[in-house]
């Protein structure tokens, strides 16, 4: 069963819409009995970094996520979702995050260009041999949908499986063992962002 999870914040109606073409097993759910029982784990993403932590925070499903995780089941963060995976942010000074992987969240730099970045853009991904492959299957340097002000910048630049280049180059998705999440939105990026959520699903 695929859990995608209810915190009062994401797009829930498209995040389940686009898994349902793929799986019929989706439960959009804020029970932890739900969630500790999924075979796989959607955290979805919208809004502001302080937000998302003060709404995950409040459901009181920290403790279980993070059991999850422990667990080994595999979660997909989306959007802000991948932000909070990091431990803290610009956009929301003293405010922590998950800390699941080391760094920080950074406003997009100024290079002239609109922020924010919103719109279709090309990533350039790398193929993962170590764990789930979001990208198996998929041409070079496909388009995804973005919408973000912020991008993840982390220590270990290892955990990167994404990049997209905007100005400077930018963190479009990031993974390291059964955690990965991606800045973009993939159930807004028609058949390439189906084609990510069904290598999640499948993985």
């Amino acid at each position: 069963m695929l859990a995608i999870v209810d915190y009062g914040v994401g797009n829930l109606f498209s995040v389940e819409k686009a898994c349902h073409t793929l799986t019929e097993d989706v439960c959009v759910t804020s029970d932890a009995a739900v969630i500790r029982k999924a075979d796989r784990i959607v955290l979805p993403g919208v809004g502001a970094f302080g937000d998302c932590m003060h709404n995950l925070e409040a459901t009181g499903l920290i403790p279980d996520l993070r059991a999850c995780i422990e667990a080994g089941t595999p979660l997909l963060g989306i959007c802000v979702a991948l932000q909070i995976l990091f431990e803290g942010s610009e956009e929301s000074p003293g405010v922590p995050g998950l800390g699941i992987f080391k760094g920080m969240v950074r406003r997009i730099p100024d290079c002239g260009l609109k922020i924010p970045h919103m719109g279709w853009n090309a990533i350039k991904y790398s193929h993962r041999t170590d764990g789930i492959d979001l990208f198996k299957g998929l041409s070079e340097k496909p388009y995804v949908y973005f919408v973000h002000s912020y991008a993840g910048v982390p220590e270990d630049p290892s955990i990167v499986t994404a990049q997209t280049a905007y100005g400077r180059w930018l963190t479009a998705s990031v993974a390291r063992g059964n955690v990965m999440a991606t800045q973009f939105h993939p159930e807004k990026s028609g058949d390439v962002g189906l084609a990510i959520l069904k290598n999640f699903i499948d993985g």
